[in-house]
């Protein structure tokens, strides 16, 4: 019954009003980025450019350098208690930077430690490596890092999406589309506030009686 109702509220929710970081260096890959933050745009999020770069982050296409976009936060300004979640675009010049800067890392760390979604793609995953957070994980990725994931104690496998808990891992440009409706997904069921959901209950059709203190509520989804 609670998953039902949780699936119920979010289809109904969506994921109007969820901010989403996306952190990205020099040389992300073009399309890893723009198709996916479009789609997230699409469902109502709000999203962040978040970068090293303070004015301007420059893509990569194919074999040269593709569009510049605007840094809406500089990473050295950037505090993950400002984010519902946390996308990270491919691209190896990108990730490969991103992953040896500490602050980057540490910004990626803690979405981890609060539990927060992480959605990556193609070199992303070397972050989530230098976090400590590959280890025990299911995962995919550009097949090079295949190594180095399962050298972090990942459970690396070649499939379209893998979602792991709060983390989303996919391979490569051509699997966008997938990445990019699993990625709205994952972000929509994991940003449930229990005050949003003790709202919506109450215009619920259901045989027992409405509760009305959040303490029957709670009482009431551990029996369901």
């Amino acid at each position: 019954m609670r998953n039902k109702v949780s699936r119920e509220m979010n289809q109904k929710r969506g994921i109007k009003g969820m901010s989403v970081a996306i952190l990205a260096d020099n040389g992300f890959e073009e399309d890893e980025l723009l198709k996916p933050k479009k789609a997230l745009e699409d469902a109502g999020a709000k999203t962040s450019i978040v970068s090293p770069q303070n004015d301007v982050v420059k893509g990569w296409r194919s074999k040269k350098w593709g569009r510049e976009l605007h840094v809406d936060v500089p990473l050295h300004e950037a505090n993950s208690s400002d984010y519902d979640a946390l996308f990270l675009p491919g691209g190896v010049i990108n990730a490969d930077s991103l992953r040896m800067q500490r602050r980057a890392v540490e910004f990626v760390k803690s979405f981890f430690t609060d539990g927060k979604p992480v959605a990556v793609i193609c070199h992303a995953p070397w972050a989530i490596i230098e976090a400590g957070e590959a280890h025990g994980r299911r995962m995919t990725s550009w097949p090079s890092l295949k190594t180095d994931l399962r050298n972090a104690g990942a459970d690396w496998v070649d499939e379209e999406v893998v979602v792991d808990g709060n983390l989303l891992s996919s391979r490569k440009p051509d699997d966008i589309p997938a990445f990019s409706s699993k990625m709205v997904e994952l972000f929509n069921i994991s940003q449930t506030p229990l005050s949003d959901v003790i709202a919506e209950m109450r215009d619920v059709q259901h045989p027992a009686r409405p509760p009305k203190r959040e303490n029957d509520v709670l009482d009431m989804l551990m029996q369901a």
